[in-house]
């Protein structure tokens, strides 16, 4: 059986909640010989049983996977996947003909800390966030292609970036299971392409797409502005919703490239939309009355709390610019995605921006991420993506 992690006294409540961390303050001691990534029993102080999870080398010590005594195995994995494809299959996303795109698992909003499955088309790409999921990695995509029988053909694990670096686990992006070099994916009925390859993230961003589609209805006849566009997903929805013209910003001239041949995919020789690889705050700066639809979907300004007060400085800024920009009775999509950043600390930092453009703004829409990224209601954390549609006069 596992090694045992032992908590100090009182440490265990927030277990008995069923949050899914054990951070590395709370544990007492441990058994000698634990390694990094290992599975573990989490006991209190008494020796009690508490939880089964990874134990990690870090701030959070124990990422729970079960709150009952049991080994985790091809079992385990098997109806924890079967239970996150069910989800998607309830609310309509999995097994629908005009979208093969979307998250399967998403780490502890599926029970599965540190582990995300995006699927496009017949690929699942795997993204392990913590040395044990890394380490059950074939064990997994095992039990990922028995699970989805014939929706899934090939698993890319996709980890070199997500790991923790210390780990020094040497590990490469590639193929686990099959392969393939159909990159070509649908959403909503529009094409893309994922660069699963080199790409940010799993290769796209799954979390917008509801968010999109949103941004669709409001594009006919707009003059649009897509900053920070990546692989152009904002973009090709606002021309089918009727755009007169789109433009595409990104610093990253790999995006850039990607962004165009999104839009050639589903709009070959469109001339109302233009992509330039430049910064986005010199961009904007000299996008003076031009653009009545505009969209802000930084990367994220802050991965951990120290980086807070700068991350909300910069988002101000960032809004600020774009509000004082954005013609009269035009309208914005600012987004962020950092974990640390509250829909509070958001709001506010969009506020100080509204009072500092002396423009009147007023909230739409508040906006977040999508069914496919469910929040675990004992893991608040989860909900990352924080979104607000202005009407700018």
């Amino acid at each position: 059986m596992y090694k045992s992690v032992y908590l100090k006294r009182g440490k265990e409540e927030s277990l008995r909640r069923f949050h899914p961390w054990v951070f590395s303050g709370a544990i007492h001691h441990a058994d000698d010989g634990i390694n990094d990534g290992d599975m573990v029993r989490v006991l209190s102080e008494k020796g009690d049983f508490i939880a089964v999870g990874h134990y990690q080398i870090g701030s959070i010590a124990v990422r729970v996977l079960f709150f009952n005594d049991v080994p985790i195995n091809d079992d385990f994995w098997e109806k924890r996947l079967q239970s996150a494809l069910l989800m998607r299959q309830t609310i309509g996303i999995a097994d629908n003909p005009k979208n093969n795109t979307y998250r399967l698992v998403h780490g502890e909003g599926d029970n599965l800390p540190g582990l995300v499955i995006d699927c496009y088309g017949k690929t699942a790409v795997m993204q392990a966030h913590s040395v044990g999921i890394h380490l059950c990695r074939q064990s997994i995509a095992k039990s990922l292609v028995k699970v989805m029988g014939n929706r899934i053909e090939n698993v890319y694990y996709k980890s070199e970036t997500t790991l923790p670096f210390k780990a020094e686990l040497g590990q490469e992006n590639g193929f686990i299971i099959g392969g393939s070099d159909d990159n070509t994916a649908i959403e909503n009925g529009l094409k893309f392409h994922v660069d699963w390859l080199r790409g940010q993230k799993t290769g796209f961003f799954v979390d917008q797409r509801e968010n999109r589609l949103l941004l669709e209805s409001y594009a006919k006849g707009k003059h649009v502005l897509n900053m920070f566009c990546y692989t152009g997903g904002f973009s090709f929805y606002a021309m089918r919703g009727g755009a007169q013209l789109v433009h595409s910003v990104d610093s990253s001239a790999k995006a850039i490239e990607l962004t165009n041949a999104n839009v050639e995919l589903n709009f070959p020789g469109d001339a109302r939309h233009q992509a330039f690889c430049e910064d986005a705050f010199k961009f904007l700066d000299n996008a003076d009355n031009q653009y009545d639809l505009i969209i802000l979907d930084p990367p994220a300004f802050a991965k951990h709390r120290k980086a807070l007060p700068n991350a909300l400085k910069g988002y101000t800024r960032l809004n600020r610019v774009a509000l004082e920009r954005i013609k009269s009775g035009g309208v914005l999509f600012t987004f962020s995605c950092s974990q640390v950043v509250t829909k509070d600390h958001f709001r506010n930092a969009v506020f100080t921006a509204a009072a500092q453009s002396g423009r009147k703004v007023r909230i739409l829409h508040q906006l977040h991420q999508p069914a496919d990224h469910p929040v675990n209601i004992y893991h608040p954390e989860g909900e990352y993506l924080k979104g607000l549609v202005l009407y700018v006069e």
